[in-house]
């Protein structure tokens, strides 16, 4: 019976227990938040004397490594890459080669190393030993940005050489190395005292040395890392502010932990033809690897004619693409052309010489094209056999006295579909609202061959008494050198006028004599009022300079020259913008980036740290120190376009927002960077100064 009684408790705990586990799920404690904590290793951190080949990290629970094959990295570099596992609450690290006697090595798990449950990263975290009898214990610190753009680049390696030859960067792997985070900050650790130079490189081969076609950063002082130890008080206060105790900590600085490396590529490409193609019965393709220097000559092998004027060359800025419009009918009907090309090609020495090709260019039969023509004469042929047969169906009718209105209606028809149309050149023109900075323009749809300064009619309304009068329009040119399309009148357009076009047919030809219809066409160009001007004076340097104005996609939108310390950007649109300087060491109008062989640093950029806001109607003017802001904090946050990756996770955001919490530091506050993980601006100065000592 009491058998019976307790079997009989347990069902109804038991049906109690469902009933509660329906209503809601324990919340399990509060969630984890924390980073995994190494618990222990084989070897110690810091040990000497080692001998093994195997290193093993226990932490505190389940780790995961992410992307290891471009975050962790082993300094110095083995011959053969290590074996690195993670396995639960553990992590090994294999090596495959004998250690090098002596030496500090250090494996730099960067952000890595993650809790397999929330993603918890720990920042910034890497082990050290010695298999000699001593530890090398010093830092050096800095952070790699883009030249062009002051972009922070992340997972670039930055090593030290103590061979101090130039050489050394392309022929030797790197003493010491380590990689950049998402914030583009670095730091290499255990190193020994010496004298180093230190690079930067996107290391596209993966063995540490540097060539020609990858992106760098160097700079030509040489580097002594060193230490100094101070300390530092903190006073703790009693509730009525009274000092309790004064805590004193003793801290040590590595230096230098400012080190500022511009990464850029060389933009050396060799330089060979590509290929040629034919495009069309009229138009040849000259594709080359990178930009040419200089046009290449060529020479018509066949067929043989007696004009040297056979083309009409389309290209671009980066003129590594030759478009060769034909102009010689007899080229254009010919199946085969052979051409000879004389260009500047590439050689082994890595030197521009002049090389000579022969190009074949075929015609490339279509089959769908072919069977096309074929059904459209054949539809043709039809049709003029209908007509032959109407017409002398109409001619009998008349004779007999019928009507023939119905069939005078089908040979109009069928005449008007044997008819051959002239083809039309489509253009474009100014039409609708005009910019105050806009010109006169006519674009085609095919390159242009002639415009008639006849044909091209421009009027203004007077506004007192609404009446058009006759505008003078100059000779149109090219909008530019490389344009084949689109022609300019050099001409400045009145402020909030109107404006009536005619362009007359047969005005605008053609390179193939194709014209233009009639165009008519009316556009009102802007008044001041709505527009801004804005003037940016500009500090802090010497020598030549030049401004962008950049949209709200970092786009430019305007450049100017600085003349007098001044950057003015006249009848600008109301909107917000950016502003980027260029240091123009060699006054050729563009940026240009560095040279290793030749220790020529690319050219200086800088951007103003806040946006801009123009009104309509307004003259704004702003003084600029260029080097009052650090370098990694004067792009705008809302034009970058690489952004560090977030370490907390959204919950702990979340947790801190409404904790009221600040955000942690991270390790580059107490042993690399200071000044909250930035470069001040005495800071900044320096490094840029030390150039222009040069």
């Amino acid at each position: 019976m009491r058998n019976i009684l307790l079997m009989a408790v347990l069902a109804l705990l038991a049906v109690a227990g469902v009933a509660c586990a329906n209503i809601g799920s324990p919340e399990g404690g509060p969630r984890d938040y924390t980073p995994p904590v190494m618990l222990r290793s084989n070897p110690i951190p810091g040990a000497v004397n080692f001998n093994g080949k195997k290193v093993e990290l226990q932490f505190d629970e389940i780790v995961n490594i992410k992307d290891q094959t471009t975050r962790v990295i082993v300094s110095p570099a083995p011959k053969e890459q290590p074996i690195i596992r993670a396995q639960g609450k553990k992590i090994t690290v294999e090596f495959k080669d004998d250690l090098e006697p002596n030496t500090t090595y250090v494996i730099d798990f960067s952000d890595a190393i993650e809790d397999n449950n929330e993603g918890n990263v720990i920042d910034g975290f890497s082990f050290a030993f010695s298999t000699g009898d001593r530890l090398d214990s010093l830092q050096v610190s800095g952070m790699v940005l883009r030249a062009s753009d002051l972009e922070p680049m992340k997972n670039v390696l930055v090593g030290l050489h103590s061979n101090l030859s130039d050489s050394a960067f392309s022929t030797l792997p790197f003493d010491r190395v380590s990689r950049t985070n998402s914030r583009g900050e670095f730091i290499l650790r255990n190193v020994p005292a010496g004298e180093y130079h230190i690079f930067a490189l996107r290391d596209v081969d993966n063995d540490y040395k540097m060539v020609r076609t990858e992106d760098i950063a160097f700079l030509d002082k040489v580097i002594v890392p060193s230490a100094s130890d101070f300390t530092s008080q903190d006073t703790i206060f009693t509730f009525d502010h009274r000092i309790d105790t004064i805590m004193t900590a003793a801290h040590t600085e590595f230096k230098p932990n400012d080190l500022l490396l511009s990464l850029f590529n060389e933009e050396f490409h060799s330089l060979y033809f590509k290929k040629s193609e034919r495009q069309g019965d009229n138009k040849l393709l000259a594709l080359f690897s990178t930009t040419l220097p200089e046009l290449p000559t060529t020479r018509v092998l066949e067929p043989k004619i007696n004009n040297d004027d056979w083309y009409r060359l389309e290209t671009r800025e980066a003129q590594d693409s030759l478009v060769y419009w034909l102009t010689d009918s007899t080229m254009i009907k010919t199946d085969t052309i052979r051409l000879e090309m004389t260009h500047l090609h590439t050689a082994d020495n890595d030197s521009l010489t002049l090389k000579t090709d022969t190009l074949t260019f075929a015609k490339r039969r279509n089959t769908s094209e072919i069977k096309e023509r074929e059904r459209a004469a054949k539809e043709r042929e039809k049709r003029e056999k209908e007509l032959v047969k109407l017409e002398e169906k109409l001619a009998k009718q008349q004779q007999e006295g019928k009507d023939v209105t119905a069939i005078e209606e089908e040979i109009k028809g069928l005449k008007e579909m044997l008819l051959v149309k002239p083809m039309l050149l489509a253009i474009e023109t100014n039409k609708g609202s005009a910019e105050i900075t806009d010109s006169l323009f006519i674009k085609s749809s095919s390159p242009i061959g002639n415009i008639d300064p006849g044909g091209v009619h421009l009027e203004i309304m007077n506004p007192t008494d609404s009446t058009w009068q006759v505008v003078e329009v100059p000779t149109m040119v090219p909008s530019n050198q490389w344009d084949i399309y689109r022609y300019v009148a050099p001409m400045t357009l009145k402020q909030g006028s109107d404006y009536r076009l005619t362009i007359d047919s047969l005005a605008v030809t053609s390179i193939y004599g194709v014209a233009c219809d009639t165009v008519r066409s009316t556009f009102k160009v802007k008044g001041e009022e709505e527009y801004a001007n804005l003037h940016v004076n500009c500090l802090g340097f010497e020598g030549k300079a030049f401004a962008h104005l950049l949209d709200k996609q970092g786009r430019v939108v305007r450049t100017v020259d600085v003349l007098g310390k001044f950057a003015d950007f006249y009848d600008v649109l109301p909107e917000t913008y950016y502003i980027m300087m260029v240091l123009d060491a060699n006054g050729n109008g563009r940026w240009d980036t560095g040279n290793y062989s030749q220790h020529l640093q690319p050219e200086d950029v800088f951007y103003y740290h806040n946006p801009v806001k123009l009104k309509k109607f307004s003259d704004i003017t702003l003084t600029w120190n260029i080097y009052d802001t650090p370098a990694d904090k004067q792009k705008p946050e809302a034009i970058r376009k690489f952004h560090p990756e977030e370490r907390d996770t959204k919950l702990k955001k979340e947790e801190k927002k409404n904790n009221n919490e600040e955000e942690e530091d991270d390790e580059f506050n107490s042993n690399g960077f200071i000044n909250n993980s930035s470069y001040s601006g005495d800071k900044y100065r320096d490094t840029k100064a030390a150039r222009y000592a040069r």
